[in-house]
């Protein structure tokens, strides 16, 4: 299916790209704001699943129905377009999505961002409605991404949907050392219909940022309040040491953070407390076009080592029990507990992330290699992910990676629901 969707798509691109040549002219009215506009991109993607049958998340899902490879296709449209009058405009980022496998078909529609923007000068904004704000200086992870979703870290880059809020940038230059001050207040309020996968409901949350840009480093100063998630605060930087090298960081100390554990027994406790959550990282661009990405993650509301090895403990006597009776009651338990904070992205405490990527190798053009390198550094399992991304056909964008998951029993890379993921995607831009 991805095959034949791919050749047609690169066919129908080379087919519209054949043209004759055009004398070059200069139109002013083309730099000239349009009143609207519309893009984004269809994707069609195809994975492959090499099932760990001794991993601990593939005994939750498939005790009762046992597999050792999963395909899954996935069709995705994400337009996005902006209407303006005058100072005003309105923006919108919808996701539509299928997803298919054999055992069901799954489907998504959404608007990302829907909001309204007041804009009467370069020094204050006031938007009203779904947005998606990103708060934070790593790649990777955000410990200061108070008000957006998490990402993922496998795909960083990848556009996250929105809270509906209201919020505002106010943003003053001056001469000296202190060269750019903006603030943006948020009010977000949490209701059974507006936000309610925020945190709990009935309340209007209270979150503000302070940038600043002193001499050449870029500092924010970040406050959410407590309401339906407890009382946080941060700061982060990001510095240019030299031009082709650049050091950012964050820092987050939340308050009352709660997590519920399990012992191999199944005993489940609660903890509670504050947590600090921290990364620093650097990116650095070499004469050759190769680009490092490093950071360290301490993830302060993740779980301890010995946490995790006693949830994977009792995973292994609730599949021997399973095995033994048929009954998949604590099968069932273990379930829960992932979806409660065990089976999250990276739900440990301490984590290194690398990406090497290297621009058009060899004098190939358009390609760009990739490798990215998950490690937990508590236990030190592993995600290996080499990749190829073209970009040599018009708006069309092809990419090939590869998932290695390693780690032995206990650990969180060992224990996840597959082994190796093989990922085609194909991607066009309208």
């Amino acid at each position: 299916m991805l095959a034949r969707a791919l050749a047609f798509g690169i066919a129908l691109l080379i087919a519209s790209g054949v043209h004759s040549a055009e004398e070059f002219t200069f139109d002013a009215s083309e730099f000239q704001k349009k009143p609207f506009e519309l893009g984004g991109y269809f994707e069609i993607k195809q994975q492959q699943f090499k099932l760990n049958r001794d991993g601990a998340f593939y005994r939750i899902n498939f005790h009762d129905q046992p597999l050792d490879r999963l395909y899954q296709s996935t069709l995705t449209l994400k337009p996005s377009g902006k209407f303006r009058s005058g100072a005003a405009s309105l923006n919108f980022r919808a996701h539509l999505e299928g997803d298919w496998e054999p055992r069901a078909f799954d489907r998504a529609g959404r608007f990302d961002e829907l909001y309204g923007s007041y804009k009467p000068d370069p020094g204050f904004t006031l938007d009203a409605g779904k947005v998606s704000l990103k708060w934070g200086k790593g790649y990777a992870w955000n410990p200061v991404g108070f008000i957006e979703r998490a990402k993922d870290p496998n795909d960083p880059e990848l556009a996250r949907e929105g809270f509906t809020m209201l919020t505002a940038d106010i943003i003053r230059n001056f001469e000296g050392p202190l060269r750019t001050v903006a603030f943006t207040p948020v009010l977000l309020p949490a209701s059974s219909d507006v936000n309610s996968d925020f945190g709990a409901t009935g309340h209007v949350n209270v979150a503000a940022k302070l940038y600043l840009l002193y001499h050449d480093t870029d500092i924010d100063f970040l406050f959410l309040n407590n309401g339906s998630r407890s009382r946080r605060y941060g700061v982060d930087f990001s510095r240019n040491v030299t031009s082709n090298l650049e050091i950012h960081g964050e820092w987050a100390r939340m308050a009352d953070i709660s997590r519920q554990i399990i012992d191999a027994r199944g005993k489940v406790s609660t903890l509670r407390g504050a947590a600090t959550s921290y990364l620093l990282g650097l990116r650095y661009l070499t004469a050759r076009d190769t680009t490092y990405i490093l950071e360290y993650y301490r993830n302060g509301t993740g779980f301890a080592e010995n946490e995790t090895a006693e949830f994977f403990r009792f995973n292994d006597n609730a599949f021997n029990q399973f095995q033994a009776t048929g009954n998949d009651a604590g099968l069932k338990r273990a379930a829960n507990l992932a979806r409660g904070g065990y089976g999250r992205p990276n739900p440990g405490r301490s984590y290194l992330y690398l990406r090497v990527s290297q621009k058009e190798p060899f004098d190939i053009l358009y390609l760009t290699p990739a490798l990215t390198v998950i490690a937990n550094a508590d236990d030190r399992s592993t995600s290996i992910a080499p990749e190829l991304l073209y970009t040599g056909i018009t708006n069309l964008e092809l990419r090939a990676r590869i998932f290695f998951l390693g780690g032995g029993a206990g650990t969180e890379f060992g224990e996840k629901q597959n082994s190796r993921r093989i990922e085609l995607q194909a991607r066009f831009y309208f």
